[in-house]
């Protein structure tokens, strides 16, 4: 099994050493340990089941590990007390599959909401942060729009802004191209690209799209049955020989085979 604990230099936003987790007698997480960098993007990556969303919950501190310690910013995460796991989801921005808006509020208001909800500011300053926020996601033009109004890709992009907003450190997507076209796909994977180009923001994607994540990714880790077996910069992913990273690659490779085909 390959660890990531050296897989590039710099100071861990978040660290996972050896962790376990089941569900009854079916485990999901068998001695998982992860280093990820602070201002990187590392991408994680592996058929369904596999562990990934499992790993994303307990760095969002909504598991408890059985086994295995999970730190963000070097802070224990199952240690945290009500106030400081507040704390903690603050500087997290996260995107589902879903984009969880809103659907009775405006743009606008779907973007001001973690603003109002967690903030002192007045209403005025909430304007202007918000203003800009959708100006540098290409959506001043939709603020009054509602979400049903919207294509798939203006949805994450409002989602983005408003995971966003408070201008958190960590950012976490758990399959953000989701059942989008390519069209959009490329759209999200800028945005991806944007978080860490405008905020410095430490990124944690999980992805099924090779392309996407070898184009992004500071760092790929692909899961197996609840273990990491493979990690690195992307070059070396590629040229891994573990059957199971082969197996996944070239899975890929005939399902975009496939794809391009049928289109053709």
């Amino acid at each position: 099994m390959s660890d990531t604990s050296n897989a590039s230099a710099g100071t861990p936003a978040i660290e996972v050493r050896d962790l376990y987790k089941s569900f009854g007698a079916q485990p999901a997480l068998k001695g998982v340990s992860l280093v990820v960098p602070e201002g990187t993007t590392t991408v994680l990556m592996g058929v369904s089941g596999s562990g990934k969303s499992v790993l994303m919950k307990h760095i969002m501190a909504l598991l408890k590990p059985d086994r295995g310690v999970v730190l963000v910013e070097g802070q224990d995460v199952a240690k945290m007390d009500e106030k400081t796991l507040d704390e903690m989801r603050r500087k997290q921005g996260i995107l589902f599959q879903a984009n969880a808006l809103f659907d009775s509020l405006n743009v606008y208001d779907n973007v001001a909401f973690p603003l109002r909800e967690r903030t002192k500011m007045s209403e005025a300053e909430i304007k202007e942060t918000v203003e800009k926020t959708l100006a540098k996601v290409g959506l001043s033009h939709a603020a009054t729009r509602f979400p049903g109004e919207l294509s798939g890709g203006m949805q994450k992009r409002v989602g983005f802004a408003r995971a966003t907003i408070l201008q958190p450190k960590i950012l976490l997507y758990d399959d953000p191209t989701a059942g989008l076209d390519p069209l959009t796909t490329a759209a999200v994977n800028e945005i991806i690209f944007t978080g860490k180009q405008q905020l410095g923001a430490t990124s944690l994607v999980i992805t099924p799209d090779v392309a996407s994540a070898f184009g992004m990714a500071d760092q790929i880790v692909i899961m197996h049955e609840g273990q990491i077996v493979e990690s690195g910069p992307p070059d070396k992913v590629k040229e891994s020989q573990h059957p199971q990273v082969k197996a996944f690659l070239k899975n890929w490779l005939q399902r975009r085979a496939k794809s391009q085909a049928a289109k053709g």
